[in-house]
């Protein structure tokens, strides 16, 4: 629902590589809790608009459609991002444009740090 929903959206989506790196407890665990596993879709998205990989600026806070935030950070021309619970995702390929906002897609899993599995 979150994905085809009215609006436009900015989606933080993590690669299979990335997906490849999570443990295989915690992925059967989100498997076993769909509301866990919604709660880590919702990290990942930004509902407010679809924001462009040159409208990102360096320090600025973003609130994710779960409610958490993230910092994106900007440094020789490269894009991270930085969880409230301090984990980092490399932004590797920016400005996906789909029908309903954008797509930069992450190297790692963004796991909020109220998760329970």
């Amino acid at each position: 629902e979150l994905l085809s929903s009215e609006g436009t959206i900015t989606l933080f989506a993590p690669t299979n590589d990335a997906f490849a790196k999570v443990p295989a407890e915690t992925l059967a665990a989100l498997d076993a809790n769909p509301d866990a596993l919604l709660q880590v879709l919702k990290y990942h998205a930004v509902l407010t608009a679809a924001v462009m990989s040159s409208d990102l600026t360096d320090g600025q806070v973003v609130e994710t459609a779960e409610g958490s935030s993230f910092t994106v950070n900007i440094k020789d021309g490269e894009v991270s991002i930085t969880t409230d619970s301090g984990q980092t995702a490399n932004v590797i390929v920016v400005d996906v444009k789909a029908s309903n906002g954008v797509i930069h897609l992450i190297d790692t899993v963004l796991i909020p740090k109220d998760l329970k599995l």
